[in-house]
């Protein structure tokens, strides 16, 4: 008989209530407990949810019942928690992006390594239908020579949305701004499809906030290991917001994702299954997912997907999907599009 899994979440925010929802669907998993510092908050996510609320970390991951902690806390807060967790022997799934420098995403893997637990990452944009094609369509070799890759996050958030909570926007916490919190998905995606990053060269402004530290517009040049080349642009600065898109494309074929749909699926030699594929996915997107709000269009649908993947992982006793040494892979490129913005420069990645 297969384990069932006790799991708890530290951090009773949005994004925690979207873990609750993706763990109660799960037929190996319980959500036991949550942790959250603001009281008031945690009960009432408690109450909902059906669960235990903990304000203490400690008595939180002491809890026998608990084998899977989620990481659902503001960014730059997700090391502390996670190394906690990985003392305690506590597995854990840690929100994008894992952390918001290499030196801490490095001292959770160490952790974790250490303690002889599973740390992963989520990218649950990884679990939609059309990423699954598009990536058996680039493992098959079906582009040729890759040539090209290109990542537009075309998204809009108020001022409103900075002006709360005293941490958006903020270095120290949020890491960076659109390309960092919002972006991050679309770039997991196109070095997904494209393979490794070899230098990025960027320009960053902050155009239409105030009371900002970070960027809401950015611009990329990409160079890819494989010699392909690409763009990437992410942005917080545009009203009203659209579907994010990833175009990948080679000597033998070309494919456009727009959120979880195809705007064009063309390849040099055709299958009866290309046919299929356009008659099912080839659309533009009635809701465009977090274009102008974080949760727009969201279901916990996906998460649990990224949630049933670890825990597979777990009784197969092998690396999940997204683990933590792949969740870090994206963060790489955005903190060095970073310095290349700061310093005017190309910047290679190691």
């Amino acid at each position: 008989m297969a384990k069932k899994y006790g799991m708890g979440i530290i951090g009773a925010g949005m994004i925690g209530n979207f873990h609750a929802r993706a763990i109660k669907g799960l037929p190996n998993a319980e959500l036991i407990s949550v942790c959250e510092q603001v009281p008031e908050r945690g009960q009432k996510f408690a109450a909902e949810h059906g669960c235990a609320f903990y304000d203490d970390l400690t008595k939180f991951l002491n809890d026998d019942r608990l084998d899977v902690v989620t990481v659902a806390t503001p960014s730059g807060l997700h090391r502390d928690v996670a190394v906690a967790a990985a003392k305690a022997g506590k597995h854990c799934i840690v929100e994008k992006p894992i952390e918001i420098t290499l030196p801490r995403i490095d001292a959770i893997l160490e952790a974790h390594d250490k303690a002889g637990t599973t740390v992963g990452g989520i990218f649950n944009m990884r679990y939609e239908a059309t990423t699954k094609l598009l990536k058996q369509a680039v493992d098959q070799g079906r582009f040729g020579r890759m040539t090209f890759g290109m990542a537009f996050g075309p998204w809009w958030r108020d001022q409103a949305y900075y002006d709360q909570g005293g941490w958006r926007g903020k270095w120290e916490i949020d890491g960076g701004g659109a390309m960092m919190n919002q972006g991050i998905h679309t770039i997991d995606l196109l070095q997904y499809f494209m393979g490794p990053v070899k230098q990025v060269c960027a320009f960053t402004r902050t155009l239409c906030h105030e009371r900002i530290e970070v960027e809401d517009t950015s611009a990329v040049a990409v160079e890819f290991a494989s010699g392909a080349l690409g763009t990437m642009a992410c942005t917080t600065s545009m009203w009203p917001g659209h579907y994010r898109v990833i175009e990948v494309a080679g000597d033998r074929g070309t494919v456009g994702m727009a959120d979880a749909k195809f705007i064009f699926w063309q390849f040099a030699e055709e299958t009866e299954e290309d046919n299929r594929i356009r008659a099912e996915y080839l659309d533009f997107p009635k809701v465009s997912v977090g274009a102008a709000n974080p949760s727009a269009g969201m279901t916990p649908d996906l998460h649990r997907a990224n949630f049933a993947d670890f825990l597979a992982a777990l009784d197969e006793k092998r690396q999940p999907s997204i683990s933590g040494l792949e969740a870090r892979k994206a963060v790489q490129i955005i903190l060095a599009v970073y310095e290349s913005a700061r310093t005017g420069k190309p910047v290679a990645l190691q």
